[in-house]
């Protein structure tokens, strides 16, 4: 059941039996020379709908519009600064906790995110808050590492391209076809969470806007197998979320 395409008076039936939503989050950044604009949002989107119908949530539209600094130095990354993306999203949950919302469960498909969703999460009185990404769950991460290994790198990866593939377009680039170089384990761990510095730097360092991540490993039935993983978890998560 969509947030959007339902009636006011649907969504107070619905809370009369519930109080649990789900709220995908993503971005609209570069993702590389095959990865689409919005593949972050995209891949929220679908997983958090999907996982909804299979456990009969309501789902919120995507909140698509986030930080992503570091990479406007590409054509058509729009970004929000933090503070902001963190008031609106503090907006967005208060209007659901005074619509009678007691559980909210945001997934996130954007690791700039992170932080800002934690700081509003914290600033409700009534509803809780519960922020995962789709690909923290143990099944999804071990069919990342099966499917990619070191190729998943960080940015442009070919799990979320993938998922992209299979409702959405599926390109291929002569850019993408050679394999980026290999991040090193300090990298990975410094720059998590997007913590990538400035966009020119960020732009010179990364020429073809992926970040250790072979893109061009993506196919549509590993986008298949990655959603199913992710649907399962993201189901399963919800429901002990908001409890019997």
């Amino acid at each position: 059941m969509q947030l959007i395409l339902s009636t006011w008076m649907e969504v107070q039936a619905y809370l009369l039996k519930a109080d649990g939503i789900m709220i995908p989050t993503g971005s609209i950044e570069q993702h590389g020379p095959m990865g689409l604009i919005g593949t972050d949002m995209l891949c929220a989107g679908d997983i958090a709908t999907a996982a909804a119908k299979k456990v009969n949530a309501l789902v919120a539209p995507p909140l698509a519009y986030a930080p992503a600094e570091f990479n406007m130095g590409f054509a058509g990354t729009i970004s929000l600064p933090r503070d902001l993306y963190c008031s609106v999203c503090v907006e967005i949950f208060r209007s659901l906790e005074r619509h009678g919302f007691k559980h909210l469960y945001v997934l996130n498909g954007h690791g700039a995110n992170l932080d800002p969703l934690a700081e509003a999460a914290s600033r409700l009185t009534a509803a809780r808050v519960r922020v995962k990404s789709w690909w923290e769950f143990e099944p999804v991460n071990l069919l990342r590492k099966d499917l990619y290994g070191e190729w998943e790198g960080m940015h442009a990866t070919p799990s979320e391209i993938a998922i992209t593939q299979v409702n959405h377009r599926a390109l291929d680039s002569a850019l993408a076809t050679e394999p980026p170089e290999k991040l090193t384990p300090a990298f990975i761990k410094a720059h998590g969470g997007d913590k990538h510095g400035p966009a020119q730097e960020h732009r010179a360092a990364f020429p073809d806007g992926r970040v250790g991540s072979h893109s061009a490993l993506a196919r549509a039935d590993h986008g298949v197998a990655l959603k199913k993983a992710a649907v399962a978890a993201v189901a399963a998560d919800y429901l002990d979320f908001i409890g019997p």
